[in-house]
């Protein structure tokens, strides 16, 4: 099923609010999201105990949800790092014999890159598009300024503005989904 982006909007604005039925909205809109991020990230056998802890956790902390530091997509993402990070850190204190061999996850370095991934293609998604390619281009891609200048044609001082004021908005919208994950 098609959802429109405004129908999207009004989801993540009813649960910034904490309407009666925005958890319901975001796990019909997310789940799947979440869910597959889980499974790859602690395996099939554990990954619906975590996608619903991530979904309590969220609800539990959605007065700490921002949309406009980012989208409800990237925000549960980024619990949803955390929440299998505590997953892996609570395997660790059990006995090696009561781990399932089946299971299959990715290991935790790769599911915390997928995260981070996850977490700042939300966060550049909030950027105008050329500021998002300057930034894309200068610290994912290596490029320095004059490098970028030439790429895009953009003259060497609207690469460095664009850099400039990119920065703080990138900053505020993974402190929020850090915030988030540690508090809620």
């Amino acid at each position: 099923m098609a959802v429109s982006e405004r129908d999207i909007a009004m989801i993540e604005a009813t649960f910034a609010a904490g309407g009666r039925s925005a958890l319901g909205e975001a796990y019909r809109l997310y789940g799947s999201l979440v869910h597959t991020y889980c499974v790859r990230s602690v395996g099939a056998t554990s990954a619906a105990d975590v996608t619903q802890e991530v979904f309590v956790s969220a609800w539990r902390a959605q007065h700490r949800y921002d949309a406009a530091r980012g989208t409800l997509a990237g925000w549960l993402i980024a619990i949803a790092k955390y929440r299998c990070v505590d997953h892996w850190r609570k395997r660790r204190e059990q006995p090696v014999a009561d781990h399932p061999q089946a299971d299959g996850p990715a290991g935790p370095d790769e599911f915390e890159q997928l995260a981070d991934r996850l977490v700042l293609d939300d966060a550049l998604s909030l950027l105008p598009e050329r500021q998002r390619t300057v930034v894309e281009l200068a610290h994912l891609d290596g490029l320095t300024h004059e490098q970028i200048a030439d790429r895009t044609g953009l003259p060497i001082g609207t690469v460095k503005s664009d850099l400039r004021r990119s920065i703080p908005r990138l900053a505020r919208a993974l402190r929020s989904a850090h915030e988030v994950v540690n508090h809620g």
